[in-house]
């Protein structure tokens, strides 16, 4: 289990590392290098996803590992509540940003337009109200970034139970 403490609530997350090794390793990775803590979801858009794992509050982008292999194929859906890999239009560009599904969207499940769609690691078992409050704030646009919160939605603290 991967607690998520926001200024918004807690968001309890767990991942599958039996269909998604690469990507749920990468994530757990990044949470015990503290790497999330006090980044921002910096992308909401409404009735699709809530963005985070790579910006700090100031908007400055926070440097990364490698990038990992897109692991799309795993049967896994990105259904309401679940995590997925964020990525570049290059399929195997995923490092430490992720996104939580807040409705489903078929259209991003494998192998998606391109060929890829984006891989899900994860869900949420708990916080799902925290989702739905992150996904319904008010946004505009930030140091040419569209779709940023007005009001900076903070991961204070992510850390394995």
């Amino acid at each position: 289990m991967i607690i998520f403490e926001t200024n918004m609530g807690n968001i309890h997350i767990n991942v599958d590392a039996d269909k998604a090794p690469i990507s749920a390793q990468n994530f757990i990775d990044y949470v015990n290098d503290g790497f999330y803590n006090n980044t921002i979801f910096h992308r909401v858009i409404k009735n699709f996803m809530i963005q985070g794992g790579g910006f700090n509050e100031d908007m400055s982008q926070k440097s990364t590992k490698a990038e990992i292999e897109n692991e799309a194929n795993n049967g896994l859906k990105n259904a309401k509540y679940t995590l997925a890999m964020a990525r570049t239009n290059a399929p195997h560009s995923a490092s430490s940003q992720f996104f939580i599904n807040t409705s489903d969207n078929s259209f991003l499940d494998y192998p998606a337009q391109d060929g890829w769609g984006y891989c899900v690691f994860g869900e949420v078992v708990e916080g799902q109200d925290v989702v739905d409050k992150i996904g319904a704030v008010a946004t505009g646009n930030q140091d040419g970034h569209a779709d940023v919160p007005n009001d900076a939605v903070i991961v204070t603290k992510a850390y394995v139970q």
